[in-house]
């Protein structure tokens, strides 16, 4: 199984703000966490805004197919949103009556003009939904909304939102659209629901971190280079979470959000862009507490040094450890 470098050593978490109160930390329990996590999410959504209550149908289409190897590649849609439907490719391996495992794949910052869709953008290094597919997995590779809202794009789309949903931020779209894609991948005959994951790199790496903690049926994430700290990258954003957060008395911390996804497993691959070992004490922060629900393991991280980049040895580390908890 991958192995999580340096989590073990306390002193390095520095002056970032701990998910509990410092002196809870050294012996905290399970039920110390279950107190805590509920306030925490609470506030998280405050700020967020909430989700619908009710689901509108998915209505799915097949645009579509192509065979690709020892996968087929199908071009869809569903709806996010009722009447606002969402691009995507779906990778399936070939293989008769089988349920596989499944990951989405959450693409980084492209032209959005390239009508590529997640997985499929860019250099072949970071063709993730390729990677997962050959390797066993459904993959679906959804487009970002900054790059299609109803025929909107960037800070039209973002615009949209805010019009449509006035107390979300971007990052509420982008996880409610997440959390549709795990609802599109529930509705697939080859679709194992109990094996759902979700990686990205960049602005999907930002996504991977959100969605885990607000769908629990996402059971493994990887974030790669997306920038975990608040201050790492451009969170601020309107298309993220905005500028509140640079304001000197905000509250939330993004290893806050790292703590929802606790007990299950969680991989942090920096390059020293975006991520790198300064963003090992996020790791570290949320340590306690998957100690304390019995899953020491599942919480890793990774500095590969070759920049803002997803090299060999990062897509080794991200598909083992996917490996290890889906398969």
């Amino acid at each position: 199984m991958p192995v999580a470098r340096g989590v073990t050593a306390p002193a390095e978490i520095a002056d970032l703000p701990a998910v509990m109160p410092m002196e809870s930390r050294g012996s905290l329990t399970r039920a110390d966490w279950s107190r805590e996590r509920g306030p925490i999410e609470r506030r998280w959504l405050d700020f967020l805004g909430r989700f619908p209550k009710t689901k509108p149908a998915l209505n799915p289409k097949l645009v579509s197919v192509e065979e690709k190897g020892n996968f087929i590649r199908r071009k869809v849609t569903y709806e996010v949103e009722r009447g606002i439907p969402v691009d995507a490719y779906l990778l399936v391996p070939k293989g008769k009556n089988r349920r596989f495992p499944a990951m989405v794949v959450f693409h980084s910052t492209v032209d959005y003009t390239i009508r590529q869709p997640s997985g499929l953008e860019g250099p072949e290094a970071k063709h993730i939904g390729v990677h997962l597919a050959e390797r066993g997995y459904v993959a679906l590779c959804p487009r970002n909304f900054i790059w299609d809202y109803a025929g909107l794009k960037w800070m039209d789309a973002v615009g949209k939102v805010k019009r449509d949903h006035p107390d979300w931020k971007g990052m509420t779209k982008m996880v409610w659209d997440g959390i549709r894609a795990v609802d599109y991948l529930c509705s697939l005959d080859c679709v194992d629901g109990s094996r759902i994951g979700c990686m990205g790199h960049s602005l999907g790496g930002k996504e991977a971190l959100f969605l885990p903690a607000f769908d629990p049926r996402i059971k493994v994430a990887v974030s790669s280079e997306g920038g975990i700290g608040q201050k790492f990258s451009n969170w601020d954003a309107e298309w993220y979470l905005g500028p509140d957060i640079r304001k000197p008395d905000f509250p939330l911390r993004n290893n806050q959000v790292l703590a929802l996804i606790a007990p299950r497993p969680f991989l942090l691959l920096a390059g020293n862009s975006a991520d790198g070992d300064e963003s090992l004490p996020y790791i570290l922060s949320v340590k306690p507490i998957y100690d304390a629900l019995g899953a020491s393991d599942a919480v890793a991280f990774f500095n590969h040094r070759k920049g803002h980049a997803y090299p060999p040895e990062a897509q080794k580390r991200a598909y083992e450890w996917v490996d290890y908890w889906l398969k």
